[in-house]
């Protein structure tokens, strides 16, 4: 018999859970058995894990295959009728040791092909299966999962359920027990990360959550935040970013468009003015502050010059790592009945934010060099700034150290440092 493989796809958070899932798994003696941690965020997303599924089959046609993740949870009925499919797990169910017991125990015969329940009456989230994961040089730590917001485009919602954190003391342990294994940069990550604490007691925020951390863990050498709504922003957060060095100079926005009615029409929270004058406080505070951000190209009733606001918005907002998303309809959702832009438009839009996004990256790693950074190196050879930027090395250096070199030149893609 062998152990189960896991294969896992989108975001972070769905990395972290297949960790604990392996875990979990393990505890219950499940063998010779498939787990595919789905994503739902686009309906190219949902094909592909139909496609993966069936080349795992192929590649494993004695083992047990077993569904999960968002993909799962929002469209079980897809996956279940799949001939290649032996059971699909819920979000919830997935992170229970009760389901990974009956799996194991007789796979199929006493136990249900399809464990999903209704992921909105979920209160908590599982954030304390695990100690985080990551390389030997970065760990993650999940403190939130679900989203209470209701943007027109996404499915994401229903296969998290709402909002929901993970306690801050549990937060801080976890850390504390990363350091001391030796990770010198801990990640925070979530589905809708300024969302934290807004169910705990006395509703605190991120940002309070950063000071805490920082406060008691003296010893971690860097945190980094994932995604984040710059409109949900606490004072806290600002001001950790403008007096914690150890608080990385780096923000990925979820902004998701640069005009104004197609935000409005998206249900987001903020306008176009309002992520300019966020990211020109932020690097007021934190000079050396650099942004990603996930813009969506070609929603329903774009025209070539709305779209052309997110275009110049890249530039006015000065953002370097860009996460392009073709609009891809998910059933079910606002947005997939409003008039479509043609799919070939689409393309050719996102074609031409990743461009302008590659610009952006290369003028911001030709501005680095003669730059002397903090490296943590990832591997032998490469590792990443403060700011996330790639470093190559062409001498082997120590996994997870933390280097202080001088950049000798750049390529298109990546800083280089010569001995």
């Amino acid at each position: 018999m062998t152990a189960p493989v896991f294969s896992t796809m989108g975001c972070r958070l769905n990395a972290y859970e297949t960790e604990a899932m392996k875990d979990l798994a393990k505890q219950a003696g499940l063998e010779n058995a498939v787990v595919v941690n789905t994503c739902a965020v686009t309906a190219e997303a949902v094909r592909k894990a139909r496609q993966d599924i069936r080349k795992l089959r192929r590649a494993h046609p004695n083992a047990r295959l077993i569904v999960t993740g968002c993909a799962a949870q929002t469209e079980p009925e897809t996956f279940a009728q799949m001939e290649e499919v032996d059971a699909v797990i819920g979000n919830t169910e997935k992170m229970q040791p009760g389901t990974w017991q009956g799996l194991s125990a007789d796979f199929i015969g006493d136990t249900e092909a399809v464990q999903v329940d209704d992921i909105m009456s979920v209160t908590e989230t599982a954030g304390h299966l695990i100690d985080g994961f990551g390389t030997r040089s970065r760990a993650y730590v999940q403190v939130q999962n679900g989203c209470d917001h209701r943007c027109t485009f996404c499915i994401i919602p229903y296969g998290r359920g709402n909002s929901r954190s993970v306690p801050a003391g549990v937060v801080v342990d976890q850390i504390k027990r990363l350091v001391d294994k030796g990770f010198n940069e801990v990640v925070l990550t979530g589905v809708d990360l300024t969302s934290w604490g807004a169910d705990l007691p006395a509703t605190p925020k991120l940002g309070d959550l950063v000071m805490r951390i920082l406060r008691l863990v003296p010893d971690l050498q860097r945190l980094r935040i994932s995604s984040i709504d710059s409109i949900e922003v606490d004072d806290n957060l600002m001001m950790a970013i403008a007096t914690e060095p150890r608080l990385m100079p780096h923000l990925h926005l979820s902004l998701q468009h640069g005009d104004d009615l197609i935000l409005k029409r998206m249900k987001r929270r903020h306008l176009r003015q309002d992520a300019i004058a966020f990211t020109r406080e932020a690097r007021k505070l934190r000079p050396d502050m650099t942004f990603g951000a996930d813009i969506i190209a070609g929603f329903p009733t774009e025209t070539e010059e709305l779209f052309q606001n997110s275009l110049a918005l890249v530039e006015e907002c000065d953002l370097t790592w860009l996460h392009v998303f073709p609009y891809s309809a998910r059933q079910g959702t606002p947005a997939a009945r409003m008039p479509a832009v043609d799919g070939g438009v689409i393309k050719d839009r996102a074609a031409r934010l990743r461009y302008r996004g590659e610009r952006q990256v290369q003028r911001h790693l030709a501005a680095q060099v003669g730059v002397t950074h903090r490296v943590l190196m990832e591997s032998e050879t490469m590792g990443r700034t403060e700011q996330f930027c790639p470093v190559t090395f062409d001498v082997p250096q120590a996994e997870g150290a933390i280097l202080v070199a001088t950049i000798a030149k750049c390529t298109e893609d990546a800083l280089v440092v010569q001995s």
